[in-house]
């Protein structure tokens, strides 16, 4: 955001509200859990500065006295949700331990709130609650024998990880719920229409790799602690 200087501001540096006058009606957390709310029922793109206005009661112009553009709205919305995380224990020591619980608490804000995927990013990594969020992993990689720039790339790469996973449940969760039959039944219907295309001949690593015998696919709990568990380990020292 841009100040009257011309120079770039963030929203965590203005003060609430802008102006002089009475003291502000509302604080830039009622309009965070308004837009959450609108948001969580409706999704990201019901979301305007008119629909918030109106869930807090107050006028439109009058809001952007609080949060003076919509991108600013997202971030504050992020750093809301941000919030849930549980960082009331001290790290326990054991860095992958750490990092797992960590990476489970996000797919539970991220399936609790599945717009946030959409507006989540590094811009809104310097938030209060996102702050409180990294410092508390960097304590808990205390013990990890690797550069600070690394330990940085780590925690990009679980909640990138985390991000991937989740948007893609929320995909298979939406077609589901679009089609009239059954994701078991789809499924049987995909796995027998890839058998007969590997049959003919033309994918012959994955003619070898069938031939071998493929894993079963195995409930997402499981998926996703596997995952975890292998970028992590690609981070400890050799």
């Amino acid at each position: 955001m841009a100040g009257r200087s011309g120079e770039p501001e963030v929203i965590w540096a203005r003060p609430e509200r802008t102006g002089r006058g009475p003291r502000p009606a509302y604080t830039r957390g009622d309009i965070a859990a308004a837009a959450v709310r609108v948001a969580d029922a409706d999704g990201l793109d019901a979301v305007s500065m008119r629909r918030v206005a109106a869930e807090i009661g107050c006028g439109t112009m009058s809001l952007y006295n609080y949060v003076p553009r919509k991108v600013d709205l997202y971030e504050l919305m992020v750093d809301l949700v941000s919030g849930e995380y549980d960082l009331s224990r001290a790290p326990a020591g054991d860095w992958r331990a750490d990092l797992m619980d960590l990476a489970h608490q996000a797919r539970g804000i991220m399936r609790r709130h599945p717009w946030v995927i959409r507006v989540m990013s590094s811009v809104y990594s310097i938030s209060p609650n996102a702050l409180r969020v990294l410092d508390w992993t960097l304590a808990a990689l205390e013990g990890l024998d690797v550069p600070p720039g690394t330990k940085l790339e780590l925690f990009g790469m679980v909640n990138g990880s985390v991000m991937t996973f989740v948007a893609n449940e929320q995909a298979v969760a939406e077609r589901t719920r679009s089609e009239p039959w059954s994701a078991e039944r789809e499924q049987a219907v995909r796995g027998a229409y890839m058998v007969s295309q590997v049959a003919t001949g033309a994918y012959p690593h994955l003619a070898a790799l069938f031939a071998q015998g493929v894993a079963p696919v195995d409930d997402p709990e499981a998926a996703f602690d596997r995952m975890l568990r292998r970028l992590l380990e690609s981070f400890a020292p050799q």
